[in-house]
């Protein structure tokens, strides 16, 4: 900090933050579940506008605020490829019939009273195997979704089933780079945060399943048998539908288990998806590349707009056609306009040490173990409010509180755990965090819609909080 510089006081670090919160809640009251089109957007520039005011008031430079800037939407770039591919990818695996062929099978096996038990289950084996819940998300997710609306299941409540078992995953998973980042923050190593993870996690985890057990009992849509075999003849009439078509999927998760980096994995999987489109559905590829000279000059045409744009399968059925269309990479460019907008913002309230001196305030609050681990949860669910990122809500506090809880004889696993159970599992509950955004964009389902019914998302940090004020599994130094 240099000698023009002061410290924001904590009013001065509230005001973009109470700004913002104006601002989108408006939003919400005006706009509904149309606030990600642009007005979040806006009142996020316009919060990070407020902020470099007040910046430029305690001695910090434009300049300062734009490296800040640079530097926030860089630590994005990775998550906004991965958002890209994906649409690439939904867009080849429709065209190929990898989903249409999930949802075909997935019909043949599961039934309303435990689909939303099975979907969490299934969803945590593959973040777990896979160690990324965005992966499982935009692959598994968009097949269980489209057959739970089949089976006559809200949107909200499905992909909450999803989202729960792919966040389990994603935190137990030693492949995950939030469980290896958050450790690495507090100071112990992965198979120790893991290990001690699972006292908190798995009461969580064993909590949401019942809860989803118990709606699909109490809720049990009476499907229509005759509708879902209509579903099935449509996609059937359509594509060639053949067990085939899961090498590619099968694939995909064979190279992120080998620890092949999501974005090589993620092209090479919408590739194959367009390679199997045009052995398996030559039909399909035809009809969406329109007039074309030649069979290659279909295929590229079919393929490229299958992964750049927007592409849909007609059939006689209403339900079957909103489920066999995809927007591709144009698909997600809203998504990631929100992104770049948030990062904007969490750069400004970063670089000039505004979220510090609100997090510091907190701290000052924390007199024991409980208010301690309360507060450090309650900082990480602020940060991925403010700075939008989950990464950063593991990282900023993981640092802030790490000497805290040394001086108070906390070992490091306690903060890393807390981290975990806070700061990576709720990211996905806010629209404008990059995961929320992803989710929201891949699903196609509002995250103030399937926000309630993240069961796993909302207990974990209660449950770390919990855990702490009964003092149940709080390692600590001994004198030694």
């Amino acid at each position: 900090m240099t000698e023009t510089q002061r410290k924001p006081s904590l009013l001065e670090a509230l005001i973009p933050i109470i700004f913002l919160i104006v601002l989108l809640s408006l939003n919400v009251y005006y706009f509904g579940d149309a606030t990600l089109d642009g007005s979040n957007q806006i009142a996020l520039i316009l919060a990070a506008g407020v902020a470099a005011i007040v910046a430029l008031r305690i001695g910090y430079s434009w300049t300062h605020m734009l490296d800040g800037i640079v530097e926030s939407i860089s630590s994005a770039m990775s998550s906004i490829l991965i958002l890209l591919l994906i649409g690439a990818l939904a867009g080849t695996w429709l065209l190929s019939g990898i989903v249409p062929a999930m949802i075909y099978y997935g019909l043949e096996i599961l039934n309303p009273t435990i689909f939303l038990f099975a979907a969490c289950v299934v969803s945590a084996i593959v973040s777990v195997a896979t160690g990324s819940s965005w992966s499982t998300i935009a692959t598994l997710g968009i097949a269980l979704l489209g057959i739970g609306q089949t089976l006559g299941l809200g949107e909200g409540v499905v992909a909450g089933a999803i989202i729960s078992g792919a966040y389990f995953g994603d935190k137990m998973s030693p492949l995950s780079d939030t469980t290896n980042l958050a450790p690495a923050m507090a100071g112990t190593d992965l198979f120790t945060h893991i290990k001690y993870m699972a006292y908190t996690t798995g009461p969580t985890f064993l909590i949401t399943l019942i809860i989803f057990l118990v709606w699909g009992f109490m809720n049990s849509s009476e499907a229509d048998i005759q509708q879902i075999g209509m579903v099935q003849s449509a996609i059937q009439t359509k594509f060639n539908i053949n067990g085939w078509l899961f090498l590619v999927p099968a694939a995909v998760i064979a190279m992120i288990v080998r620890k092949i980096s999501a974005i090589p994995a993620l092209l090479i999987g919408s590739l194959l998806g367009g390679v199997f489109a045009i052995i398996f559905q030559p039909q399909i590829v035809e009809s969406i590349a329109g007039e074309a000279s030649s069979f290659f000059e279909s295929s590229y045409k079919a393929v490229m707009l299958a992964m750049y744009g927007d592409i849909s399968i007609n059939t006689d059925n209403a339900m079957v056609n909103e489920l066999l269309s995809t927007g591709g990479m144009a698909g997600m460019l809203n998504t990631i306009w929100l992104i770049m907008c948030a990062m904007v913002f969490g750069g400004i309230m970063e670089s000039t040490k505004m979220l510090r001196t609100i997090t510091a305030s907190i701290i000052k609050l924390a007199n024991s173990t409980g208010s301690l681990v309360a507060s450090t949860a309650g900082t990480c669910v602020f940060f991925n409010i403010t700075a939008s990122d989950q990464y950063l809500a593991i990282v900023v506090p993981g640092r802030m509180f790490a000497e805290t809880y040394r001086e108070r004889g906390l070992k490091p696993e306690v903060l890393s755990r807390t981290l975990e159970d806070s700061g990576t599992v709720t990211s996905v509950l806010i629209p404008w965090n990059t995961c929320g955004a992803t989710q929201s964009s891949v699903l196609g389902v509002s995250t103030w819609v399937y926000a309630p019914y993240c069961f796993f998302n909302i207990i974990s940090p209660f449950m770390t909080i919990l855990f702490a004020y009964l003092n149940i599994k709080i390692r600590r130094f001994t004198d030694k």
